[in-house]
């Protein structure tokens, strides 16, 4: 089995970056606030490292299509709708973590922490689910637009 460079690499960054949010959690819990800070900084740059591939990606070669059987497509389809949708939020939250920690305003920082950690494991575990259907489980389909991929189009 071969493998897709570009998708293989973006998924490896996502989950890194989903991992490293885990330790940062971990080192908050702890008290280790400069550990958490540089830690933290190294999931948003692991997150943007793969938006930017998978980006790159998309524009420049579209989308891969689900290539599974027929009768489970809808649910694929569900689960990228779902997996697009955390996405989404996660980054938004994402960001706006990073903006409240560098204004230093802490306690509203500390109140949507764990919310957005928790968008951003399940974003990393669901963004693997989609590589394994559609890389590994099963042949890839088409690539193709943004769109057609998630209409099976």
């Amino acid at each position: 089995m071969s493998l897709p460079i570009l998708p293989t690499i973006s998924t490896f960054f996502i989950v890194l970056s989903s991992i490293t949010v885990a330790i940062g959690w971990y080192l908050i819990k702890k008290r280790n606030f400069k550990a958490h800070e540089y830690t933290m900084i190294a999931a948003g740059i692991f997150a943007i490292i793969f938006f930017t591939i998978y980006a790159s990606r998309t524009v420049f070669l579209g989308n891969t299509s689900f290539g599974g059987p027929d009768d489970i497509k809808i649910y694929y389809t569900v689960f990228l709708v779902i997996h697009i949708t955390l996405a989404t939020l996660g980054a938004i939250l994402g960001i706006t973590m990073f903006n409240l920690a560098f204004k230093k305003k802490f306690a509203i920082h500390r109140k949507i922490g764990p919310f957005t950690s928790v968008i951003w494991f399940f974003t990393g575990i669901t963004g693997l689910a989609v590589y394994l259907l559609l890389y590994v489980f099963y042949p890839g389909g088409d690539t193709t637009s943004l769109i057609k991929a998630i209409l099976g189009t």
